[in-house]
């Protein structure tokens, strides 16, 4: 998968491309400071851009990091604040990827770069609307995220924004927090990180009658919905550094408390696929997608993946820890396959997803996330079984994913 990395510094000329748009037109800002939240220390980064001259700032989430939306705007405000550093920023978004996906993917796509200075994570709308997450699986990728990276680096500094759709607004208007709210800021508040509560404030301005949906722009934000975004992270950047940094004053790391839960994606991994074993009809190829239905995202059409379309085509797998699953492209013609770990009895997973009629949806499936640490084999066949919707019995495989935990 191709990620893009931008090299910024001082010397370098960068041209921003400025729409006038009437005055009746341009967000305010938010009404107050409630909706951001200063936790922790936050100083590590302003310390690294002003006295080691350079930084790097990575950005991962579903489409709404991956678009032309608050990333970029948050990287001129950095640009701005910090005229002589030469910035690093890493786009880690994937469109409709959730943060199951981002915990297995973090490694590879952000964090291989080099230890993250500034890091800014988005997936409430997604594990809401795409992934349909439970608590416990929207908790679980938030904080494998979270804690991973500070394992990597102690002294990153990390902002959790969260955007907003037309369920998680009626959510709101109603008096209530959206479920993939709620986990996330269990797991912001439980490590000191700081959040950016976008949602939250959006839905108290359409209700106060001073934003509309349309004017924000939808789940998708517009530049009405994204420049608020990125005010209110400069306003947090405001509240935090304030105040001159102290003669002498350096990193300090993060403290690491005991994990929320003992199975978060905190060690996930990708796999490549040609690391399984292949029993029978399977390879390892770049699909001809003009002769498959639906489309395929650029980003993964040159990828080389595992394919299957028979049913009986069988796999192994040798894998550690307490997950293992797959990243699937799954299509129209996404099948089902059959697991069994380490011998135990068989389970049906249904690939299709609620929106492969068109697309070859990019989606981590899990065949057990709930086993014991340690080395494991799994077996997987495709069913002769499939969804209703689906015109076929397809695996397409980007990566497996493990969960590579350590005995205790």
């Amino acid at each position: 998968m191709s990620l893009s990395q931008i090299f910024i510094s001082s010397a370098a000329i960068v041209l921003f491309t400025v729409v006038a748009v009437p005055a009746a037109q341009v967000a305010a800002g938010p009404t107050s400071d409630a909706n951001i939240h200063l936790r922790g220390a936050f100083q590590n980064a302003r310390l690294r851009f002003e006295q080691g001259g350079k930084g790097h700032v990575a950005f991962i989430g579903g489409s709404i990091t991956e678009m032309n939306g608050y990333r970029p705007k948050v990287m001129a405000i950095l640009q701005r604040r910090f005229p002589q550093t030469e910035f690093t920023f890493t786009d880690a978004g994937i469109a409709s990827t959730c943060s199951t996906t981002g915990a297995f993917r973090l490694h590879d796509d952000v964090l291989s770069e080099g230890q993250v200075d500034l890091f800014f994570v988005e997936f409430a709308v997604n594990d809401d609307q795409d992934a349909h997450h439970a608590y416990r699986e929207c908790r679980r990728g938030m904080e494998g995220i979270v804690r991973h990276t500070r394992r990597h680096n102690p002294r990153a500094d990390i902002v959790i924004v969260y955007f907003i759709n037309p369920g998680m607004l009626a959510t709101w208007q109603a008096g209530k927090v959206p479920l993939s709210v709620r986990a996330h800021d269990e797991v912001a508040r439980h490590y000191g990180v700081s959040t950016i509560n976008l949602a939250k404030e959006t839905a108290e301005q359409i209700t106060a009658g001073t934003l509309t949906w349309k004017r924000f722009g939808g789940t998708h934000p517009g530049p009405i919905g994204n420049t608020l975004c990125a005010t209110m992270i400069d306003r947090l950047m405001s509240k935090a550094w304030r105040t001159p940094v102290a003669p002498g004053a350096g990193a300090i790391a993060h403290p690491l408390p005991d994990a929320l839960g003992t199975r978060s994606y905190s060690h996930g991994r990708l796999i490549a696929p040609d690391k399984a074993q292949i029993v029978r009809d399977m390879a390892v190829q770049t699909p001809d997608w003009s002769e498959l239905a639906g489309a395929c995202r650029g980003r993964f059409a040159k990828s080389r993946l595992l394919c299957a379309e028979k049913p009986g085509a069988e796999l192994t797998l040798s894998f550690k820890g307490t997950a293992v699953g797959a990243y699937v492209l799954a299509g129209p013609d996404a099948g089902m396959v059959v697991v069994s770990i380490d011998g135990r009895p068989e389970r049906a997973v249904n690939l299709y997803h609620d929106f492969s009629k068109g697309l070859h949806y990019p989606r981590t499936v899990l065949f057990d996330a709930d086993l014991e640490p340690g080395e494991h084999t799994m077996w997987l066949r495709i069913s002769d079984k499939k969804d209703p919707r689906s015109k076929g019995h397809a695996l397409r495989v980007l990566h497996f994913v493990e969960n590579a935990a350590p005995r205790p």
